[in-house]
């Protein structure tokens, strides 16, 4: 038996999904949560598998706790069920320790499926994201700017995009407000950019942020 944890802030989605696993006798859903906060006392709280996660939720996203869940269990399968097309997140969760990232237009079946693949703690990785992995090799360093970020700077860097103030972000993240202002000092390099505004215009040109 596969015992599923579910995060979304939705809880027509989180119903639906409990129906269609109902129908696999390998799957059992043992906790749902609608938020960040939620996710991080749902595996501190309850013993699983596999943590199935969306990306957009209020306060901390998906991406902010993406890290904390794994440090606190390094080998629990966190597979990232998100509206995103893999292209904007995929290699970036995937690099902090997803393991694996489905889009929400994927076959149900999909979803079942790479479950039981990360259940047997192995990668999920679908022809969408392997095909940007072939092409991250292929271009040997030749990334679009946002891919050279850290793992804080990317987190950061969207919730600046968003229009959070450092306070807000420093609050949300556990962070000090000069860290804050360090790490935005260090991504707007990387990114050659020189604004918040910038940031957000960035981000909406890739696709980042609605």
């Amino acid at each position: 038996m596969i015992k599923v944890g579910i995060v979304d802030d939705h809880a027509i989605v989180r119903s639906g999904l409990r129906q269609f696993f109902s129908d696999h006798v390998d799957l059992r859903v043992v906790g749902e949560a609608a938020s960040g906060r939620e996710a991080i006392d749902l595996v501190r709280n309850t013993e699983m598998d596999v943590l199935l996660m969306d990306l957009s939720m209020p306060g901390q996203t998906g991406i902010d706790v993406l890290a904390m869940i794994r440090a606190k269990a390094p080998d629990l399968g966190i597979l990232i069920l998100s509206g995103y097309p893999e292209e904007h997140y995929a290699m970036n969760l995937i690099r902090q320790g997803a393991s694996g990232y489905l889009n929400k237009e994927c076959d149900p079946m999909e979803i079942v499926n790479a479950i039981r693949t990360v259940a047997m703690g192995r990668r999920y990785i679908t022809p969408a994201v392997a095909e940007l992995l072939a092409q991250q090799i292929n271009r040997k360093g030749d990334e679009a700017p946002h891919e050279q970020l850290s793992e804080r700077e990317f987190q950061v860097f969207l919730k600046l995009a968003k229009g959070e103030t450092a306070g807000d972000i420093a609050k949300t993240l556990s962070l000090s407000v000069k860290t804050v202002s360090t790490y935005r000092t260090r991504l707007m390099e990387k990114l050659n950019l020189s604004s918040n505004s910038d940031l957000t215009y960035y981000a909406l040109k890739n696709k980042l942020i609605d």
